[in-house]
């Protein structure tokens, strides 16, 4: 009886251990058939893809602009300095410049009134005493006495001011004069007032009244464009006037913010700026063919003749 019940516990024990090995061995089968099931993946790479997932935005992701590769220097050695910004010193004269804008082709005038290069006028002349050769175009004396008022409608509110015309008489005498006047009606179309020493060289002044043709000349000089602004100018108002320029004078504008305004010319040669917009500024001058002369660093000093070191190309 003692034998019996000491084996029958063995056999129990035997009992479990079959079901735990069976267990465990069904265990490893189920595992090896996941793990070779196609488009499986072990734990590890399923939490590693799950956290990759879990770290990307819930909004679709904007495409970046891909950052342009940087250009080769023309001069691999040699690299370019980046400027250091300096504060230009005060200019005690003007600086000249010309325009960047290409010239008109030649012969061309596209800013020309009335008076048009190229082209003879008919007319008469006779003559009046100039004095000092000052008149309605307000140069002030003349260095000679070479100068003639045009017709009214000529004049054109002072656009023929500062012009260099050849008058010739039927005889063959020429003389070249500078309008530096106007004059006023009964003075009709083509005629010119010359003043007594310049009608001289055409006939005796007891002639009184000769037809001539007149044209518009662009002559040589050594002179170079001056600059003058208006009794009473300032900050807040200034009249601005252009002397000795070679060609007619066509256009003035002032430096207003990043571009230009362009003045009103009067009948007595002034381009006036009534709001001050410029004054004191850059000048921009343009003749009758289209060429630019930039001028800066001119103060306002009214009544002062300040020569501008510049001039138009020669027609």
């Amino acid at each position: 009886m003692a034998s019996a019940s000491h084996r029958r516990p063995l056999r129990k024990r035997r009992t479990v251990l079959f079901w735990a090995v069976a267990a465990a061995a069904v265990g490893l089968l189920v595992s090896l058939v996941i793990a070779l099931r196609p488009g499986s993946e072990p734990d590890t790479v399923r939490a590693a893809a799950g956290a990759a997932t879990s770290a990307r935005p819930s909004a679709t992701p904007t495409a970046r602009k891909p950052t342009p590769a940087p250009k080769p220097s023309a001069s691999p050695a040699s690299p370019t300095p980046t400027p250091t910004p300096t504060t230009s010193p005060a200019r005690p004269s003007p600086t000249p410049t010309r325009s960047s804008a290409p010239r008109p082709a030649s012969g061309t005038a596209p800013l020309s009134g009335r008076i048009k290069p190229a082209t003879t006028y008919n007319g008469v002349a006779t003559h009046y005493d100039a004095e000092d050769g000052d008149g309605a175009c307000l140069y002030g004396p003349s260095p000679d006495l070479m100068v003639a008022a045009m017709n009214h409608t000529d004049y054109e509110t002072s656009r023929a001011c500062g012009a260099y015309v050849l008058v010739r008489a039927a005889s063959g005498a020429s003389v070249t004069v500078r309008i530096t006047n106007e004059c006023p009606l009964p003075c009709a179309p083509g005629q010119l007032d010359l003043s007594k020493e310049a009608f001289a060289k055409l006939a005796g002044l007891s002639a009184g009244r000769i037809p001539i043709t007149w044209s518009l000349l662009s002559p040589g000089t050594s002179e170079t464009v001056s600059i003058r602004y208006k009794t009473g100018s300032s900050r807040h108002w200034c009249g601005i006037q252009a002397l000795g320029h070679r060609n007619p004078l066509a256009r003035l504008e002032v430096r207003a913010g990043s571009g230009w305004s362009r003045l009103t010319r009067t009948e007595y040669n002034y381009f006036l700026s009534p709001d001050g917009t410029g004054c004191g500024g850059s000048l921009r001058l343009t003749d009758i063919y289209g060429e630019q002369l930039v001028v800066d660093g001119l103060a306002i000093r009214p009544d002062t003749v300040q020569p501008a070191g510049v001039q138009f190309s020669r027609r």
